[in-house]
C-alpha cells in the first residue's frame, strides 16, 4: 500500500508545486530524480519513490510500445507500424486510450511509449516499435496516441530523443545531423508531441554531433525547452546516464533505473558547489508540475478503473484489420472464396504458433492468443479441408532415438530439482542412416525453464551468454517455445561419428525443465517436403513467413530468416495459388514475389492477429492497411545501402548525409524505384478520382479537394494522398514531393464523396538554419493526389503566397 499524507496546503501566492519544492529536504529531492527498487514490485520497467510524509506518491513507469508490459496480463495490442498503417489518427488516439486505461488498472503510473523515432533504415531493430518513415504522418499519429494515453489518467512518455534510428551502437554511436535534416525529419515528431502535451520526454542513448542526447543543452534545452517550451520532465533511458553536473546543467530531470550519478553523486556535487541546489529544485519542480497537473499531488486523479480486457481485445482485432496491408493480390486470389475457402494448406511455423508482438521492452504477455491455423479452420467452417505443415521447424525435433549413451539424461525433458546441481558426459552419435550426409549442418535448440545450462559439443561450448543486452532483449517468437520454456540456438556443421557431450545444470529455487532438440539438413528436407505434399493437394495455399525482430540488434539483411525464401519457392512450385502473410517487423526483400498469388503484411499483429488475418483473407473485411515505409527491391537499393558513413556508421561516428531526403524522398530524389511504395496497399474493390481543386486556406496553408468513387461490387477503403512538389523560390535542397495530407476514406459500392485535404503552412515550410526558423516555401508548387508516393492520379498547381507560418 503506498503511504498517503494531507495534500500540501496551497495559498493564492505559492502554488502547491512551489511549497512542496521549499518543503523538501536535498535528499528527498534527490530521490525524486532517479530510479530505485520497487518494494512491491509489479514487474513494471521503473519505480521512483516518493516522499510520503508530503503526500508525493512513488511512480511506476512501464513499458508500452503495445501494450503495458508487466508481471500480469494485458492486451497485446498490434504493433505501432501495424497501427501506422492504417493511416487514422483517430484510430491511434483510442489506441492510446487502451493503453492509458490499462497502464492505470495494472498500477502504473507513467508509460514509456510511444516512440516516434523514423525508420531511416530498414535494418533497425525496433522499425516495429515506431510509426514510419514520413515525418507528417509519425507527428500526427504520435501526437493524437499521447492525447488518449492521457485522457486515461497515465503520463505518456515521447521516446526517444533524438536521433535513435538503429539498435546497432545505439549505446556509443555519435549521429551527425545538420540543424535543417534534423528540424524537417525527426524532431517533427517529438515537437507534435509537446504541442500535445506530452508528460515525459526520455533521452536517446546515442550521441547528437558529438555530446550523449542525454547530456546535450542544444536538444534538451534550446530545441525542447526553448523553442517548443516543453514544460513536463526528461529522464533518460535505462542506463544512457554519464554525467551528472552536464546532464543536469544541460536539462536532463531524471535518471534511470538507478542513481549512479543522480544519486550520491548529485548530493556530492550540490555540497561542493558544482551543481547548484537552483538546479535540482529546477528538475523536481518540472517533475512535480506533471504529478499536479495529473491529480497525483491533491488526490484528485479518478480511482484506478478495473481492466477491460474484452474492450482491449476489441480494440486490438479492429486496429489489426485496419492496419493489414495487401501488398499483390493476382487474378483476384483474395478474398478466398468458392473452393479457395474449402481446400486450404496451412504452412509455416507462425501459422501453428500465434505471433503476437516483438521483442524487447515491447513484448507483451497477453491473456490469450489463438493461432492462425485455429482462425483459419473456424472461418472456413465445418466440411473445409484444412491441413496444417510446419515448413520451417524453428523449436526442432527430438534426438535420435539411441543416439546418446550413456543413459540418464532425457533430452525431451531433464528435471532438475530446487538447489540441485545435475551434470552429464557423454557422447553423441550420428549414424549415417539417421541423418544422412557427411557434414550435415544442425542447429542444436535448447529449451529451458530457468537458467540456461551450459551444453558444450566436443569441448565448445554451444550457447554462451550474448553480449550486452542480449541476454535481457530476445525476439517475440524465437526465443519462447509454445509451451513458454525459454529457447536459444546454435548451428554448425557436423559431420557422421561421435561427438563428446557435457551438460550442466542449475535447478535454482523452484527446479527447471529443460530439453535438447535438433534441426538438420536431413529434418529440413523432410519438412519441405510435407510442406510441398499438402501445397500439392490443396486448392490454395496461406503460407505464414515471419522476421523476429527485438530491441537491442539490428537485422542483417532484409531477406527473410533462416530457410524461408526456399520455402516459399517450393510451396509456390507445386501450387501458384499462395497467399504468403508476412509477420515480419519492417521492409521484406521478395525474389520470390512473382511466383505468388497473394501477400499480406500482417506484421506483428497483436493478441487478435489470427482473428484479423483470417477475416482479411476471407474478405469480412477490406484489407485496410497502407504502407507506411518503403519497401526496397533488395539490400542495394534503399536510402542507406551502400554507405556505411550513413549506416551504420565508421569509427562510431554515422553521418544523416541523406539530409531531408529521408524514405520515399529518397526514393523519388535518386529515381530508384522501390519493390513496393510508401502509400501502397490494395483493396477488393476499386476506387476512381476525380475533380482536383486546389485553393488557398483561410489562415495559410492550401485546401485540396477531390472527388472519390468506389467502382467496384464491394465496401472498401481508400487512402487519399496528397503530395506538394518543391518551391521554387528558396534556394535549399528540397524534396522533389513531400506527403501533405491524407484521409482513411470508407465507401460502400458505387458510393462517391467529395473530400477536402488541409494541407498545413508548415508542411509547405523549410527550415532556414542561418534564420533559426521556419520560411514558407512560395511559388508555384505542383500538387498531386494519389494512392501511394508513386500512384499519383490527380495534379495541379497552385501559387503559395506568404503567409505566418
Amino acid at each position: 500500500m503506498r503511504q498517503t499524507a494531507e495534500a500540501a496546503p496551497v495559498s493564492d501566492t505559492v502554488s502547491r508545486v512551489e511549497y512542496l519544492v521549499r518543503a523538501l529536504t536535498l535528499d528527498e529531492k534527490v530521490s525524486l530524480l532517479h530510479g530505485a527498487p520497487d518494494p512491491e514490485r509489479l514487474g513494471q520497467a521503473g519505480h521512483v519513490p516518493g516522499v510520503p510524509r508530503l503526500g508525493i506518491p512513488a511512480l511506476r513507469l512501464a513499458d508500452g510500445p503495445a501494450g503495458v508490459r508487466v508481471d500480469a496480463p494485458a492486451t497485446a495490442l498490434p504493433a505501432p507500424i501495424l497501427l501506422a498503417a492504417a493511416f487514422d489518427p483517430e484510430l491511434a488516439r483510442r489506441y492510446g486510450r487502451v493503453l492509458g486505461r490499462e497502464g492505470r488498472a495494472l498500477g502504473q503510473d507513467v508509460l514509456l511509449s510511444p516512440m516516434v523515432n523514423l525508420v531511416r533504415t530498414p535494418y533497425a531493430g525496433r522499425n516495429f516499435e515506431t510509426f514510419g518513415e514520413d515525418p507528417l504522418l509519425a507527428a500526427d499519429l504520435v501526437a493524437h496516441e499521447i492525447v488518449g494515453i492521457q485522457e486515461e489518467g497515465l503520463v505518456a512518455t515521447v521516446k526517444h530523443f533524438a536521433m535513435n534510428n538503429q539498435e546497432r551502437d545505439r549505446m556509443s554511436v555519435d549521429v551527425r545531423v545538420d540543424e535543417r535534416t534534423a528540424h524537417e525529419t525527426e524532431l517533427r515528431g517529438f515537437e507534435a508531441a509537446v504541442a500535445a502535451g506530452v508528460g515525459a520526454v526520455m533521452g536517446a542513448y546515442n550521441k547528437v554531433d558529438g555530446v550523449f542526447a542525454c547530456e546535450s543543452a542544444e536538444l534538451l534545452g534550446e530545441v525542447l525547452r526553448g523553442r517548443w517550451g516543453f514544460g513536463g520532465w526528461v529522464m533518460t533511458d535505462w542506463f544512457a546516464g554519464h554525467s551528472t553536473v552536464a546532464a543536469i546543467g544541460a536539462g536532463l530531470d531524471m535518471e534511470m533505473p538507478d542513481g549512479r550519478y543522480f544519486g550520491a553523486a548529485l548530493r556530492r556535487a550540490v555540497a561542493d558547489g558544482s551543481v547548484p541546489e537552483a538546479w535540482v529544485d529546477r528538475s523536481v519542480r518540472r517533475l512535480l508540475g506533471v504529478l499536479d497537473r495529473f491529480g497525483l499531488l491533491d488526490g484528485s486523479a479518478p480511482p484506478r478503473p478495473r481492466r477491460d480486457a474484452a474492450a482491449g481485445a476489441a480494440l486490438a482485432l479492429e486496429v489489426a484489420k485496419a492496419g493489414a496491408t495487401l501488398l499483390r493480390n493476382e487474378h483476384g486470389a483474395l478474398p478466398l472464396t468458392g473452393p479457395a475457402a474449402r481446400s486450404l494448406a496451412v504452412i509455416g511455423p507462425t501459422g501453428a504458433v500465434p505471433f503476437v508482438s516483438g521483442g524487447g521492452s515491447a513484448h507483451v504477455v497477453p491473456d490469450r492468443a489463438l493461432s492462425p491455423l485455429d482462425a483459419l479452420a473456424s472461418r472456413a467452417g465445418r466440411g473445409a479441408r484444412v491441413r496444417y505443415a510446419v515448413g520451417e521447424d524453428l523449436f526442432g525435433s527430438a534426438m535420435p532415438t539411441g543416439a546418446l549413451a550413456p543413459g540418464g539424461f532425457d533430452p525431451e525433458g531433464q528435471w532438475v530439482g530446487p538447489g540441485e546441481c545435475w551434470a552429464y558426459e557423454g557422447t553423441l552419435t550420428i549414424d549415417e542412416g539417421d541423418e544422412g550426409d557427411e557434414d550435415d549442418e544442425w542447429t542444436f535448440v535448447i529449451h529451458c525453464s530457468g537458467a540456461r545450462p551450459t551444453v558444450r559439443l566436443d569441448g565448445v561450448e554451444l550457447f554462451p551468454p550474448a553480449p550486452g543486452f542480449g541476454e535481457y532483449f530476445t525476439g517475440g517468437l524465437v526465443a519462447t517455445a509454445p509451451d513458454g520454456l525459454s529457447v536459444r540456438r546454435r548451428t554448425l556443421p557436423l559431420g557422421r561419428g561421435r561427438h563428446r557431450l557435457e551438460i550442466s545444470a542449475h535447478g535454482g529455487r523452484n527446479g527447471q525443465t529443460f530439453r535438447i532438440r535438433r534441426v538438420t539438413g536431413a529434418s529440413r528436407a523432410r519438412d519441405v517436403a510435407d510442406a510441398v505434399r499438402a501445397a500439392r493437394d490443396a486448392h490454395s495455399v496461406v503460407l505464414f513467413a515471419y522476421e523476429d525482430a527485438t530491441e537491442g540488434q539490428d537485422r542483417a539483411t532484409l531477406a527473410l530468416p533462416g530457410h524461408q525464401e526456399a520455402l516459399i519457392e517450393a510451396v509456390t512450385a507445386a501450387n501458384p495459388r499462395t497467399t504468403v502473410v508476412l509477420n515480419t517487423s519492417s521492409a521484406t526483400s521478395m525474389p520470390w514475389l512473382e511466383r505468388t498469388a497473394a501477400v499480406l503484411q500482417m506484421y506483428y499483429p497483436g493478441q487478435e492477429g489470427a482473428a484479423a488475418t483470417a477475416a482479411v483473407l476471407f474478405g469480412d473485411c477490406d484489407p485496410g492497411g497502407r504502407l507506411t515505409q518503403t519497401f526496397p527491391v533488395d539490400d542495394d537499393r534503399h536510402p542507406t545501402a551502400g554507405d556505411p558513413r550513413r549506416y551504420p556508421g565508421v569509427d562510431g561516428t554515422e553521418e544523416y548525409t541523406e539530409g531531408v531526403h529521408v524514405g520515399h524522398r529518397w526514393y523519388d530524389a535518386h529515381g530508384v524505384r522501390p519493390l513496393f511504395p510508401f502509400g501502397h496497399g490494395l483493396s477488393y474493390t476499386t476506387f476512381s478520382y476525380a475533380g482536383l481543386t486546389v485553393l488557398p486556406a483561410a489562415g495559410g496553408g492550401i485546401e485540396v479537394s477531390f472527388t472519390v468513387r468506389n467502382t467496384g461490387p464491394r465496401d472498401g477503403i481508400t487512402v487519399a494522398q496528397a503530395y506538394v512538389g518543391a518551391s521554387p523560390d528558396v534556394r535549399l535542397d528540397q524534396a522533389v514531393r513531400v506527403l501533405g495530407g491524407y484521409r482513411r476514406i470508407a465507401l460502400r459500392a458505387g458510393e462517391e464523396r467529395r473530400v477536402t485535404l488541409r494541407i498545413a503552412a508548415r508542411t509547405l515550410s523549410l527550415w532556414d538554419g542561418r534564420r533559426g526558423g521556419w520560411v514558407l516555401g512560395t511559388g508555384r508548387r505542383a500538387v498531386h493526389v494519389g494512392v501511394s508516393a508513386q500512384e499519383l492520379v490527380l495534379s495541379g498547381v497552385i501559387d503559395v503566397k506568404a503567409v505566418r507560418v
